[in-house]
């Protein structure tokens, strides 16, 4: 691998002056909308933590089975291996080629990142772009690649989304408070919306606008190799979660757990809190049904140390063992100039 670049030369997509985008209602009530979203997780998270005693929460713990555990790691591993595949599959897209070695690491270390902290542009984005340049990429090939992996993410999401309100419309029934036959209508709504995306992509080649330029879409066969992926990804994460839950939550079945994760996923990428923190388990202790509040909590921090905290520990080995002592300092400062440029105050 070649030498890395500092991030003082920050690609021409990042440190170059464009126009400050005009801040109209839209973002205003986005902006809103996520704080509120954040508030009554915050509400939510207090409301049970009042009626939970810690020593509680430390002995279910102590009773989720090793072999549990052993699944968890298991499923954690085949969730970034495809995580892995996003990457290879978008390098494909646009032509490009990278070593082995460096693709699984940028995959890895920016999810790993991105997932922990949040906030993609800065943490995730800023990794490939440290990895990927050091192997002669560029900063637009680059940035098309963590475009196209994004929506490889998306598609597997909506895939599980609409799987589990088509399998399980019945047992997702008295969560949502829909009627079963609305949740099997959403969720062949949702799977008729992937066909079409599938259907236009297929008919000709598609571009969209992307940093004031032009991408090709993946065409129909990347894009369900794309959904394929996504799937993988988005199922092992939740079997992550599946395997830690008490036998009592597992009765819901693993399509309708499946469901519930990715709407608390969504609600926790909405709120802009880091990795969803909060947000993501207020709607799960909401959501699925368990013997006691204690021990779904106990699962969810498990998950928590086994899907995210884990991951984030080895990334930050990795790149301090490849000499990304400083990564963060060049990122931030690269990151506050842009800002600066285009006059964030």
């Amino acid at each position: 691998m070649r030498e890395r670049p500092e991030f003082s030369a920050l690609p021409a997509l990042v440190q170059q002056p464009v126009q400050r985008p005009k801040q109209g209602a839209a973002a205003l009530l986005g902006g809103v909308m996520s704080l509120i979203l954040f508030l009554l997780a915050a509400y939510t998270i207090g409301c049970a933590l009042a009626q939970m005693r810690f020593a509680d929460v430390a002995t279910a713990l102590a009773q989720i089975r090793g072999g549990a555990i052993g699944e968890a790691l298991f499923f954690t591993g085949l969730s970034y291996l495809a995580l892995t595949g996003y990457d290879f599959a978008a390098l494909r897209q646009i032509g490009a080629r990278a070593p082995a070695a460096a693709v699984a690491m940028a995959s890895f270390t920016s999810n790993a990142f991105s997932f922990t902290l949040g906030f993609p542009l800065l943490t995730g984005a800023a990794v490939r772009y440290w990895i990927y340049a050091g192997v002669a990429l560029n900063a637009r090939q680059i940035a098309v690649v963590t475009f196209i992996a994004s929506l490889t993410f998306w598609l597997g999401m909506a895939g599980w989304l609409c799987l589990g309100l088509i399998s399980a419309a019945g047992p997702l029934a008295p969560i949502d408070h829909l009627p079963a036959a609305a949740n099997f209508f959403l969720g062949a709504f949702l799977l008729a919306l992937i066909a079409a995306y599938g259907a236009w992509v297929a008919q000709a080649r598609r571009k969209l606008r992307f940093l004031r330029r032009e991408i090709d879409l993946p065409g129909l066969r990347a894009t369900l190799v794309q959904l394929a992926l996504g799937l993988a990804d988005i199922g092992c994460a939740a079997a992550t979660l599946y395997a830690l839950l008490p036998p009592e939550s597992q009765a819901l079945g693993f399509p309708a757990l499946a469901a519930i994760y990715v709407f608390a996923a969504l609600l926790g990428a909405i709120s802009h809190s880091p990795g969803g923190v909060g947000v993501f388990e207020a709607a799960m202790l909401s959501a699925v049904p368990a013997p006691s509040q204690e021990a779904l909590l106990a699962a969810l921090l498990l998950f928590r140390a086994i899907y995210y905290l884990i991951p984030f520990a080895a990334s930050l080995a990795l790149i301090a063992s490849q000499g990304g002592a400083g990564l963060w300092a060049e990122a931030f400062g690269g990151f506050f100039k842009a800002a600066e440029r285009r006059g964030a105050p």
